[in-house]
């Protein structure tokens, strides 16, 4: 679906009493670079779908408060072989934060609560394994600097669907060990923004699929998108896919009300467009205001830093691109992968969303925002695991090896070689319960690149699950020697020599 601004509309039905000839050459030009644009969105989101063997993907774009392209690729599941429609449903994983952080800025706006109250003033029963839980504050579980830990494991394949699991959630969480000090740094934490759910439902007194519902989703006329799975036209969902040496149909869906705040939103990029068109204007989308202008001072202002090039705000993460300060979110979860970027001065939005998990979605959707603002995006090349995972599948890790080195010897522009490929590759297999196999390919990215630090530490992370610690010490202690800031080396080497 394509539409043109209203003031574009409005200026055509001008001309059509007062304008001089040459005003129609005018339009025609504007169509024609409309055209040519989107031509080269399409053609480079088909060079990602070819080269990282992409399932599926729904892409939309927003220019002045206007959807200016929305756009299906492939299909909705690899097995049925439906095709993928801009209307399809996905499960938009982290994306789904700055709804919470919406929420939580509405319930302050109203007077219900307050940024910097402690947590346990809401949740009296909240307890951690550690006395400083009892300072942790709401807007640090906001930016990620509340030091709750993350989430391990989500547990997709044993959801729970009533309106207790909230509390539950908040309740199991009692053993749960803080990694720091309130306020102390920054460390993302999906478990932080989990517990919200419960905040959110009793401040407000529903619960918290049904306020965001009420007070945000129906607002921006985003009538098919819910937090509450059941909600959901059968008819739109769309399957998520999981690499299993190849791209397969995943057997379990993301979803589960424990962990609704931080990635359970179930949306479309059209109606994800209305979110971003409210967001760039500040709360109001059509006439409708779901929250205050200055409300937006703390969303979209740095709260705390990341690293030199990125902080964040509440929920959102702040960067520059092209000297252009964007506002964006991610998500990645079993099976989907989704982004939303946006560049309020440019009244400029693109969101992104995929039913397969090893989409680069970041990398595609800031593409299509290069091609938006007249920059030439940098084209994909095929990751080297894609090949290596088939020949894995079909022969065996010694063979992929090989087979690695002759394309690099004879294919070196077609595949991406980097350390990052490899070393996903070898992760990938770890998820398989295949270590072996990894430890093979750790060891092939440390022959290649011997003084990237993180090389060793994933190495060394591979030799603890075939059981040989020695190996693994040696591997995290050269990790750290070459970084002395990878704190997760020192951990496990601490680990290892208490054994």
């Amino acid at each position: 679906m394509k539409t043109l601004p209203a003031t574009f509309v409005t200026a055509i039905l001008l001309l059509a009493f007062t304008s001089p000839p040459h005003s129609q050459e005018i339009l025609d030009t504007a169509k024609q670079d409309n055209t040519a644009r989107e031509k080269r969105v399409v053609e480079f989101v088909s060079a990602y779908m070819d080269a990282y063997q992409i399932l599926g993907l729904a892409l939309a774009i927003v220019k002045d408060d206007q959807i200016d392209l929305a756009k299906a690729f492939g299909v909705k599941n690899l097995d049925t072989k439906e095709p993928m429609t801009v209307e399809s449903i996905f499960h938009m994983a982290s994306v789904s934060k700055p709804f919470s952080a919406t929420a939580i800025m509405q319930l302050v706006e109203k007077g219900k609560m307050k940024l910097d109250d402690p947590l346990v003033h809401y949740l009296p029963y909240f307890k951690l394994d550690d006395p400083r839980y009892k300072d942790i504050t709401i807007k640090q579980m906001l930016t990620h600097t509340s030091g709750i830990p993350d989430v391990r494991d989500y547990e997709w394949d044993k959801p729970q669907f009533d309106d207790g699991a909230a509390e539950r959630y908040v309740r199991s969480l009692s053993k749960e060990k803080m990694i720091a000090g309130p306020g102390e740094r920054w460390r993302y934490s999906n478990m932080a923004f989990d517990i919200l759910a419960d905040v959110i439902a009793k401040v407000s007194g529903m619960t918290f699929e049904d306020y965001i519902k009420e007070n945000i989703l129906t607002p921006l006329d985003m009538k098919e998108s819910d937090f509450l799975r059941r909600r959901i036209k059968p008819r739109l969902y769309t399957s998520g896919h999981t690499w299993q040496l190849r791209p397969q149909v995943s057997a379990v869906y993301p979803y589960n009300r424990r962990h609704a705040p931080s990635s359970c939103l179930n949306a479309n990029v059209v109606e994800m467009s209305h979110w971003a068109i409210a967001n760039m204007n500040k709360g109001v989308y059509k006439g409708k205001r779901i929250l205050a202008e200055s409300s937006y001072k703390l969303l979209f202002e740095p709260q705390a830093k990341i690293d030199e090039n990125r902080s964040t705000g509440l929920s959102w993460s702040l960067q520059r691109r092209h000297d252009l300060k964007t506002i964006s979110h991610s998500g990645g979860d079993l099976g989907f992968s989704s982004y939303l970027v946006m560049i309020q001065e440019k009244s400029l939005a693109v969101i992104a969303a995929s039913n397969y998990d090893r989409t680069p979605i970041p990398e595609l959707a800031l593409g299509v925002l290069d091609i938006m603002l007249g920059f030439e995006p940098q084209r994909p090349a095929t990751p080297i695991g894609i090949p290596l995972g088939q020949m894995i599948a079909e022969k065996d890790v010694e063979k992929a090896i090989e087979y690695y080195r002759e394309l690099k010897r004879t294919q070196p522009q077609k595949y991406d070689f980097s350390e990052r490929q490899l070393n996903s590759l070898g992760y990938g297999l770890l998820g398989l319960n295949r270590p072996k196999d990894a430890v093979e390919i750790f060891k092939l990215n440390v022959e290649m690149f011997p003084n990237a630090w993180n090389v060793y530490d994933s190495l060394g992370e591979a030799y603890l699950a075939v059981g040989n610690k020695e190996l693994a010490l040696e591997n995290y202690e050269k990790s750290v020697k070459l970084n002395p800031d990878n704190v997760s080396g020192q951990e496990a080497i601490k680990k290892l020599k208490q054994k």
